[in-house]
């Protein structure tokens, strides 16, 4: 046979011979992403389908790449589920055969209370490879959370994880109640809020003590969580009384007095406050996490979308003859990551700097630049265009050449001053502030809705996009729908736009940091704003 036609029939074969997929059951924890296993977190950013539940924070879909398939599964009780879990596991099946790296992200731990033993015996059935990452199951999640160690030397050494929801196709029940209700000092019942008034019946008719204190714990590890406490005796009326729905778990055990002593998570300054954060995407991650820290439940929502600007001509030109400046400003840290950006597609680095004197407008923004490899020779002590305007003038001006890479429509204080005072200015526009479409309706929802403690402003730019995509028709309307929301913004300049629009602003830092932002929001619900 010629060497061409087996070439031929060997590259038929491979053509026919279809990549491998497997899946991989992961653990999403039980709601705070941040507690998502490092292998968890990475499988997922490598993903090409991932199948969620509900109970999987949304929050770690982020992870997922851009073209990642996403297919919601999510069971809640008393809802007609869209997809079964027949329908799941050959929903895993068949995405596997098709050669798919697939993300099966389960709420908790897969093999605890999830499920996660069938999906996988449909797997082995079918050849299908599989993996299983553990997570954290929200029996601890929701002890620890709740301020209540499952086991103390001083109180038990033994725990006992159940379901308060059986397969109802069973005949009989796996739980014999006669040995599980003295025989271990914890026990932590999953699923079991419709059944709390059989399981607490089940418990005191099998010898345990109707004062034995119980903990219910609701949305375990998010912003959202409650908890509350009673006895066996008691607890059924005090779940009724708080409405208590699922998801939730029962905590039932000695243990459950030290909640006075441990419990830190609810104690939080900002627990339970929804916080809307109006900062771009790109660098919302600072305010988000040192609020959340702190207890807050942040609502993401650019309202600005930064893009490079149209034209670089002026810029261009410039950088030709840096070497005849004087003074290079940043304004911004979108100023200083266009300008580089620009500086290294001609081919250039910091190093082309070495002429002019650099100065930023703030510590973050020198802190970027240092990034970039050029340390400010100048951060004036008031992070503003004005401030930055003033510690020039104190140096003297006149005659200096100077350089101010920035937004296409940025404010003209800083250049008109230096102007006034004799230096030469270029403004070169780098980027461009431009209104985020799409959210409009789901923002303004969340303020229908009541339920928002406070909106975060960092720029003028964004209280007047937040202003377009709130979209009230009158002043009197928006004062309406922001009548009970708290306003929080970084420095002056951001303030004036606040109020020059009709509204007050409650909490603005001393200094013009977001980890000052962050202290004062702090400060402001502890009650130490004074």
């Amino acid at each position: 046979m010629p060497c061409s036609v087996k070439f031929v029939l060997i590259m038929e074969e491979k053509t026919k011979m279809k990549k491998t997929g497997k899946v991989y059951l992961v653990g999403a924890g039980p709601g705070d992403p941040g507690l998502i296993t490092v292998r968890g977190k990475r499988l997922i950013e490598r993903a090409e389908v991932v199948v969620y539940d509900f109970l999987a924070s949304k929050k770690l879909l982020k992870h997922a790449p851009k073209d990642a398939e996403l297919i919601y599964v999510g069971k809640k009780g008393g809802v007609k589920h869209t997809f079964s879990q027949e329908d799941i596991n050959t929903m895993l099946v068949d995405h596997a055969r098709a050669g798919k790296t697939v993300v099966r992200l389960k709420g908790g731990d897969p093999f605890i209370f999830g499920r996660g033993g069938e999906e996988v015996e449909e797997l082995h059935a079918a050849g299908a490879p599989f993996e299983v990452v553990p997570g954290v199951t929200s029996a601890t999640a929701a002890a620890t959370y709740a301020g209540i160690p499952i086991t103390h030397r001083d109180y038990t050494a033994t725990v006992a994880f159940l379901t308060g929801h059986e397969d109802p196709t069973k005949e009989t029940s796996n739980i014999d109640w006669s040995k599980l209700s003295t025989g271990a000092g914890t026990l932590v019942v999953y699923m079991g809020i419709k059944n709390l008034p059989i399981i607490v019946e089940n418990l005191v008719k099998n010898g345990r003590d109707p004062k034995t204190p119980v903990a219910v714990v609701r949305w375990a590890s998010t912003p959202e969580q409650r908890s509350v406490v009673g006895t066996l005796e008691t607890i059924a009326d005090v779940v009724k009384d708080a409405d208590i729905k699922p998801p939730a778990l029962i905590i039932v055990g000695e243990v459950v007095n030290l909640r006075n002593t441990i419990d830190w998570y609810e104690k939080r300054p900002l627990f339970s406050k929804k916080i809307v954060v109006t900062r771009t995407r790109e660098q919302a991650s600072e305010l988000v996490a040192g609020l959340e820290e702190f207890g807050a439940n942040c609502l993401e929502y650019s309202t600005i979308n930064i893009q490079p600007a149209d034209s670089y001509e002026v810029l261009d030109e410039e950088i030709e003859r840096l070497n005849e400046y004087h003074w290079i400003l940043f304004t911004s840290l979108n100023g200083v990551k266009y300008f580089f950006e620009r500086l290294y597609s001609k081919g250039m680095d910091a190093r082309d700097l070495k002429g002019p004197d650099i100065a930023a407008v703030g510590k973050s923004t020198a802190d970027l630049l240092l990034r970039y490899g050029v340390n400010a020779d100048l951060i004036p002590s008031t992070f503003t265009g004005e401030g930055l305007a003033e510690s020039l003038l104190d140096q003297g001006v006149e005659g200096r050449n100077i350089l101010i890479p920035r937004g296409l429509h940025g404010r003209e204080i800083l250049p008109e001053t230096l102007r006034g005072a004799g230096a030469q200015v270029t403004v070169a526009p780098v980027y461009e502030n431009c209104p985020v479409e799409g959210d409009k309706e789901n923002l303004r929802a969340e303020f229908d809705d009541g339920k928002v403690s406070m909106i975060t402003f960092t720029s003028s730019s964004t209280v007047r996009n937040f202003l377009g995509m709130i979209d009230a028709e009158t002043q009197e309307e928006l004062q309406e729908l922001l009548s009970r929301v708290k306003i929080a913004a970084i420095g002056p300049i951001t303030a004036k736009t606040v109020t020059d629009n009709g509204l007050h602003v409650d909490v603005q830092p001393e200094e013009f940091t977001i980890p000052a932002m962050i202290q004062s929001i702090v400060d402001y619900y502890s009650g130490d704003s004074e």
